[in-house]
């Protein structure tokens, strides 16, 4: 299994292709809209992916940030929902707003996802709202135009690398001040 890819952007095909070189070797993946945008060609990145193998073919897939990568897992254990829907709906907006609006229950916005239907984004959120945690903020999740970008959580993520599943991980850090340090934010999520 592959976990992560840190290397050199050198090349960028299709709406969300990159060939990474990592030491002379090119891994070919599918990264989310947004990643895809912020990838500058002889830039040094590092995504976290996902490994598929079936019968046929070996493909990568992969994201900024650990979190996406979580909720991407978890959109791809939806039945019906494969790793290419499940790449169009993290291409929507950032993962903490596609979490947000699972949490939410916003089905409009899941099914604005190409190749998603209402029927598989009522599947999603059927599926995920009890698994993604509690909602960020309340509302309609507006789908993300290129540039703009949200900050993603880094107390979410390392939380997560320390084993919490997404759900606990939002539940410990729902009643912390998100201006506090990133450090202080994770010594209290741990603490209570």
């Amino acid at each position: 299994m592959i976990s992560h890819i840190k290397g050199t952007v050198e090349e960028k095909f299709g709406n969300n292709g990159l060939i990474v070189d990592v030491s002379g070797v090119g891994y070919e993946i599918m990264v989310p809209a947004l990643d895809f945008e912020n990838a500058q060609l002889g830039e040094e990145r590092k995504y976290y992916t996902y490994h598929q193998v079936r019968e046929n073919v070996e493909e990568l897939y992969g994201f900024s940030t650990l979190i996406a990568k979580k909720i991407f897992e978890l959109l791809i254990s939806v039945q019906g929902v494969g790793p290419k829907a499940g790449i169009a709906i993290m291409s929507l907006a950032e993962a903490e707003e596609v979490r947000n609006a699972i949490a939410n229950g916003d089905i409009s916005f899941v099914s604005k996802a190409s190749g998603v239907g209402k029927k598989s984004a009522e599947r999603v959120i059927v599926d995920l709202k009890d698994k993604v945690g509690i909602p960020s903020k309340y509302g309609a999740t507006e789908v993300k135009q290129s540039q703009e970008k949200v900050e993603s959580d880094e107390a979410l993520d390392v939380l997560m690398a320390l084993g919490f599943s997404l759900k606990e991980a939002t539940m410990a850090l729902d009643k912390i001040d998100k201006d506090l340090s990133t450090e202080e934010r994770i010594r209290l999520a741990l603490k209570n």
